[in-house]
């Protein structure tokens, strides 16, 4: 089965500096028929104005990935990290039992694009940790392995996700020349959120562009065929666990 959720009906943000569209439930944006897609809670594709961002703020008990997309982000927490993200790396932060960290655009000229995605953690009280890998992904790449669970060795998978997250779930990042199709299989109790970043994209049939989201549950394969060059977030989950 499929659901598709259009771009134009997402939650809107606009502070000035910030830009921000929201896929599920977020903030002042309440939407009880878009609260999340499993332990998938957060997906929100965020556009900051130079020299904007986000001062030191707190998060408890959550998996928060974030994906830049376009430009540069500048990241500073309490654990003593400090780094910038630039376009094509992902975060990882486990927020566990508390951390706090700010993010800004360090261009004074250029904007930055990036999805931030939270996800419910297997377990609370969890000790607070990051990491921050690049990833190259051409044109042709198809999709490519970003985090799997904590302690797992994906079947089939060498080398193993550059990532790890305290939750069943698997990530993957795709960029796709137009024409391109791929395909992930799914077992029985999994599900996949896919997530249009640009271009188009047919998903078992249904046509996607971009900032749209399918969800897909009751499917034994995810079938893509890129109508244009496209790139795209997926996650793989159980929808009806952790919620």
């Amino acid at each position: 089965m499929l659901k598709l959720r259009k771009s134009d009906t997402r939650g809107h943000t606009d502070l000035g500096w910030l830009d921000s569209r929201h896929t599920f439930s977020f903030g002042n944006y309440i939407d009880r028929h878009n609260v999340h897609f499993g332990p998938l809670r957060v997906l929100n594709d965020d556009i900051v104005a130079p020299g904007g961002g986000f001062p030191n703020h707190p998060h408890h008990d959550m998996e928060i990935l974030t994906y830049v997309v376009e430009g540069a982000l500048e990241h500073r927490d309490s654990l003593g990290n400090g780094a910038v993200l630039r376009a094509g790396e992902f975060q990882r932060m486990t927020a566990g039992t508390g951390i706090t960290h700010s993010e800004f655009n360090p261009s004074k000229t250029e904007r930055t694009r990036f999805l931030q995605v939270w996800l419910q953690p297997w377990q609370r009280g969890l000790s607070p940790s990051y990491d921050q890998q690049p990833l190259a992904l051409a044109a042709h790449s198809g999709w490519a392995l970003v985090a799997t669970p904590a302690g797992a060795s994906p079947l089939g998978q060498e080398p193993a996700a550059p990532l790890e997250i305290q939750q069943d779930a698997r990530v993957y990042a795709g960029r796709f020349a137009a024409g391109e199709h791929a395909q992930i299989a799914l077992d029985a109790a999994e599900g996949a959120w896919l997530q249009v970043i640009d271009g188009s994209l047919v998903v078992n049939g249904e046509e996607a562009s971009g900032g749209d989201g399918v969800a897909i549950t009751d499917a034994e394969l995810i079938t893509v065929v890129a109508n244009t060059d496209a790139h795209a977030l997926l996650f793989v989950v159980r929808p009806s666990g952790s919620s």
